[in-house]
């Protein structure tokens, strides 16, 4: 069964950082374009962050661009966010996704293949 498990979450303080996963079971993520998406409760799903399959090559949106980095780990089948210099604002639920619609991926284009069950991050002092 096709899956993605997102962890990493939690509470941290404003200015600090936190590192999110992702982990595949039952597909290999160097397959797909990878995903970062988030949710704030009463706010629309916002595109975070992509990785390309074939090229590694990267998008962000433009809230977090030059705090959030996005990379992957073939060999562990693991997506990575690393999250730096957190603000209240970047508080949602976190969810990863993978999709192999389009050549290169682009966090405006929400379409997914497979998503996790997200994982929550909380950013307050």
């Amino acid at each position: 069964q096709v899956q993605l498990v997102e962890s990493g979450g939690g509470l941290v303080q404003p200015g600090g950082s936190l590192r999110l996963s992702c982990a595949a079971s039952a597909f290999m993520l160097d397959y797909y374009n990878i995903h970062w998406f988030r949710q704030a409760p009463g706010k629309e799903r916002q595109g975070v962050s992509c990785i390309s399959a074939n090229d590694g090559s990267t998008d962000y949106a433009d809230s977090v661009k030059g705090r959030f980095t996005i990379s992957r780990d073939n060999a562990k089948n693991t997506v990575y966010l690393q999250m730096n210099s957190l603000k209240p604002e970047d508080t949602a639920v976190y969810y990863c996704a993978a999709e192999n619609k389009y050549l290169h991926c682009s966090v405006s284009r929400r379409e997914y293949d497979y998503w996790g069950k997200g994982t929550l991050v909380t950013v307050s002092s």
